[in-house]
């Protein structure tokens, strides 16, 4: 896969091709997301690049990730945004950025999984950058590259034994209402 002009795209053998938007809110040497790119798994986005074709994680969509979401991101790829917990929750939404061009029917949100981090450690939904593209990616059916995001964090593997049932079922849903059904039976109703 090729970027800007002949640029090779450093995530060009990963089975996803990931977008990640770095807004710079957190502490560079905790940022996951930066180390995912600096790892070459993921490739960044400019913050006033041309229009992104992709599959937007955005946690303010009522439409959760599913693996019938695979052939678009097969088709474009699947990008992210990563920024402070603290501060999405005050504006309520992402910063202006890249993925503005992205429809809202573009968007999904991912399905709920518990943090396994040590700063959101077991809270709903408030998973790092590297955590939330991992669960993305298992979802979609890539389970090994799921993994390789988490390698070499401390708490991917927490991430991964809290979240098994969670991800299998996710991962073997049909479709989003198939996960809404998994989500209320895993999380008893919600």
């Amino acid at each position: 896969m090729q970027c800007s002009g002949s640029t090779p795209s450093p995530a060009g053998s990963a089975p996803v091709r990931v977008l990640l938007w770095v807004v710079g809110e957190d502490h560079p040497k905790a940022c996951t997301g930066r180390r995912l790119v600096r790892r070459g798994l993921v490739e960044p986005m400019a913050p006033l690049g041309p229009t992104v074709r992709a599959l937007l994680l955005d946690p303010h969509s009522e439409v959760p990730l599913s693996p019938a979401d695979a052939p678009e991101v097969a088709r474009s790829a699947l990008a992210a945004v990563d920024c402070s917990w603290r501060k999405i929750g005050v504006r309520g939404r992402y910063p202006p950025g890249p993925y503005d061009s992205i429809p809202r029917d573009h968007r999904r949100r991912l399905p709920w999984l518990l943090a396994g981090n040590p700063q959101h450690f077991g809270r709903l939904g408030e998973l790092n950058t590297a955590e939330a593209l991992a669960a993305a990616v298992i979802v979609l059916g890539e389970p090994g590259f799921g993994r390789a995001l988490l390698d070499g964090s401390s708490e991917g593997g927490s991430f991964l034994d809290l979240n098994r049932e969670r991800l299998a079922a996710y991962a073997s849903a049909a479709d989003a209402d198939a996960v809404r059904r998994a989500e209320r039976r895993l999380f008893g109703g919600r």
